[in-house]
């Protein structure tokens, strides 16, 4: 159960402080309270929980892996696996099996187990829109509170972000989201049907395993005056995969801030995780991953510098975390991205992964895990380029 939240009091000081309840600030609050169960941790979020959160609402299974280490590997309990993948484009596609399953579990389910869990480890709950972040040498006041050290986790927009670093236009993509029934020939599937309107493109039907399933359509957004209008985005899911937006309800939009070759730099106090620090793999759409595993590491990066009597060192500390964790990772996905705005590079890797089970496990790691574009990878992606080039 999650406590009400009661509004923060003026004046009050906390050790760390967490803007944003979502997937990167529970665990971000778990983290932290695995690491130093005495931490007083507070969490602020401008809505109350559940609230529903576009998304694809796919988990994969480096998230359970992460959230087990804090105690929290528990929160996809009651939900159907998933074992099957299709990568579809134009007339070429695949449908392979999963070497570990994935969920989908609405956010309005997902979150709130998430903020539950937190708060049963410690955390303070409070619903409050923050409005002012201000970084002095010795403290951080986030509107009337204080606090040792603070994490944005507060998504694109992200306030905290403002406060510490100039914005930053990175790529961006946006996307449309929807429940539909789930037909007799897509249940137990995650399907992902490549568009052509631009480049990198998609639309999607995950089945929740309950009779519904999310479906939606998403594209690489270059230019804020041509980004696609709801109706383009529903013709294209409807275009891309038939009848799958029929009956569809609670349909959302939501722009993504894509990550970019390297993780950013961190204030010493002032921590980014998640769509905060603009990580969303730019070349899927998925962000809960590296929501959860940002959180979590900013949560003990906190831990470790408070108890050292030194919270200006939770920057540092983050920044080689994430790096580690991140790094070279990024660099693929980075890479990927750009080479996913061609067809024929697409049509490549549908075929090699096709051809092999290794190449498609690869292919999956990269977009939904930490993966790399590795060697067998690459010369099946290769391979695929001469048989398309010969056609």
């Amino acid at each position: 159960m999650i406590p009400p939240s009661i509004p923060p009091t003026e004046g009050e000081t906390w050790d760390l402080v967490v803007v944003g309840a979502g997937p990167a600030g529970a665990a971000t609050a778990l983290g932290a309270l695995r690491a130093d169960p005495a931490l007083r941790v507070l969490l602020l979020d401008r809505d109350d929980f559940p609230r529903d959160k576009t998304c694809g609402d796919g988990i994969a299974p480096h998230v359970a892996d992460v959230l087990a280490e804090v105690g929290a590997g528990d929160v996809m309990a009651g939900w159907t696996p998933l074992t099957r993948l299709e990568l579809r484009h134009e007339r070429r596609g695949v449908e392979g099996r999963l070497r570990r399953p994935v969920w989908v579990i609405p956010r309005a389910v997902f979150d709130a187990r998430l903020v539950a869990r937190a708060t049963a480890a410690g955390a303070v709950l409070r619903r409050h829109r923050v409005r002012r972040v201000a970084v002095a040498a010795d403290r951080v006041s986030v509107d009337d509170l204080t606090a040792r050290v603070v994490v944005g986790a507060d998504g694109a927009s992200s306030v905290v972000r403002a406060a510490v670093t100039a914005p930053t236009p990175g790529r961006r993509a946006v996307a449309l989201r929807g429940y539909a029934p789930t037909p007799p020939a897509r249940r137990g599937v995650q399907s992902i049907v490549y568009g052509e309107r631009r480049h990198p493109s998609y639309a999607w039907a995950f089945d929740r395993g309950d009779g519904l399933s999310n479906v939606g359509y998403g594209e690489f957004s270059p230019d804020r005056d041509d980004r696609p209008t709801r109706d383009l985005m529903l013709a294209e899911l409807e275009r891309l995969i038939p009848g799958s937006s029929a009956g569809g309800t609670d349909w959302k939009a939501h722009h993504l801030p894509l990550s970019g070759w390297s993780p950013g730099r961190s204030d010493p106090r002032v921590l980014l995780a998640g769509d905060a620090a603009n990580l969303v793999n730019p070349m899927t759409g998925e962000g809960i991953f590296y929501a959860v595993a940002t959180g979590v590491a900013a949560g003990r990066a906190a831990a470790t510098a408070l108890n050292a009597g030194d919270p200006a060192r939770a920057g540092q500390a983050y920044d080689l975390a994430v790096k580690r964790l991140l790094g070279t990772h990024l660099h693929h996905t980075w890479a990927a991205a750009r080479l996913s705005a061609s067809p024929r590079v697409i049509d490549a890797g549908i075929h090699a992964a096709g051809r092999d089970p290794k190449a498609f496990d690869a292919l999956v790691e990269l977009g939904l895990g930490d993966g790399r574009i590795t060697p067998r990878l690459a010369v099946r992606l290769a391979a695929g380029l001469l048989v398309n080039a010969r056609k």
